[in-house]
């Protein structure tokens, strides 16, 4: 369901085809959520079967026809609902938090490589957050769409922040 009103948010933005919804969720939203290609389009045509979304056929010369999404009224009425049903906590499940927990079977070097892997691949994602809010000043945001979608990439940012500094404790102070 996330994902379905996710795809009408974005459609709000603008209409778009699947590749371009594709194209927004791997550069604007991936660092609160990802969705392969097979789910978008899967999930467009849900929308499309429940009157949330339409498609329009672009004709294009030298290529293949667009199909162009666009949310429909009552995709805008679905959307809304979701956005003031209030903030809905999902259970974590984080596998390294699992490996982590069940660490002192390893040896301490093994320990050490675990979480240095870890610290690794969180330093990639921090250094990727940062990367896409360089020129982005959320307290300079024009509207207030600007800041909210700002607001969620400084919120991912201080999340990996915070790992990176827990993962650098541990690594401190592993017995």
């Amino acid at each position: 369901m996330v994902l379905a009103r996710l795809i009408l948010g974005l459609l709000c933005l603008s209409p778009m085809t699947g590749y371009e919804l594709k194209k927004h969720f791997d550069s604007s939203i991936n660092h609160f959520w990802n969705a392969d290609k097979a789910q978008i389009y899967r999930t467009l045509a849900q929308l499309v079967d429940q009157g949330y979304a339409t498609v329009r056929t672009v004709p294009q010369s030298n290529y293949p026809d667009r199909q162009e999404h666009h949310i429909t009224e009552a995709g805008r009425e679905v959307l809304n609902q979701w956005l003031s049903s209030g903030a809905a906590r999902s259970p974590e499940r984080d596998p390294f938090m699992g490996q982590v927990f069940f660490a002192a079977e390893l040896e301490r070097d093994g320990i050490e490589q675990l979480l240095i892997e870890r610290r690794q691949a969180t330093q990639y994602v921090l250094d990727d957050y940062l990367s896409q809010r360089e020129g982005i000043d959320m307290r300079a945001a024009a509207d207030r769409r600007s800041f909210l979608m700002a607001a969620t990439l400084d919120h991912a940012i201080r999340q990996q922040a915070a790992e990176l500094e827990w993962l650098d404790a541990v690594l401190e102070h592993l017995p």
